[in-house]
């Protein structure tokens, strides 16, 4: 119960977080769509070695014009920096903009790396801001984090995302 609520409390935050930042610089706003990916963290698959951390995400893209859902597999994590919390659960939501989306082209798929922060006492919140190798028509904006533990983590955080199935 408290998942779907902290889901659709992200989910909500970050569609005004897309309509409140600009499409990144010669993007066309013709014929743009917007989705959502939502990921969220396989339960057992997390290492925390205080300067690095990782765990196992599945993910689902969903174009809020109803032209598709996408599902993904992946891994996030801090490659860099002080992570001193245990994360029971994890979700991040993006906002995608995409001016070609096909359902079935898995145009998320690739590597994305920035910078995050993350703060948890019970349930917490946390941002990340990463850019990666997405196509050219798309844009990944700066993700919500919804997270349930104790601890606080900062530094070089990355996404890698492979189509799943």
């Amino acid at each position: 119960m408290m998942e779907k609520k902290l889901t659709a409390i992200l989910i909500t935050i970050a569609a005004i977080f897309a309509f409140a930042l600009p499409l990144q610089a010669g993007e066309s706003t013709a014929g743009t769509k917007i989705g959502v990916l939502t990921c969220k963290s396989i339960p057992g698959t997390g290492l925390n070695l205080l300067i690095h951390s990782t765990v196992d995400v599945k993910c689902t893209f969903d174009a809020t014009d109803r032209s598709g859902t996408e599902h993904y597999i992946g891994e996030t994590g801090i490659g860099f920096g002080l992570d001193i919390s245990h994360k029971t659960r994890q979700t991040m939501v993006f906002t995608v903009f995409a001016v070609d989306f096909k359902k079935g082209s898995h145009k998320l798929a690739g590597k994305y790396v920035g910078v995050s922060a993350a703060a948890t006492v019970g349930v917490g919140v946390g941002a990340h801001a990463l850019v990666g190798e997405g196509n050219n028509s798309l844009s990944l904006q700066p993700a919500i984090e919804g997270n349930e533990g104790i601890g606080a983590s900062a530094g070089i955080s990355y996404l890698y995302l492979q189509a799943a199935g």
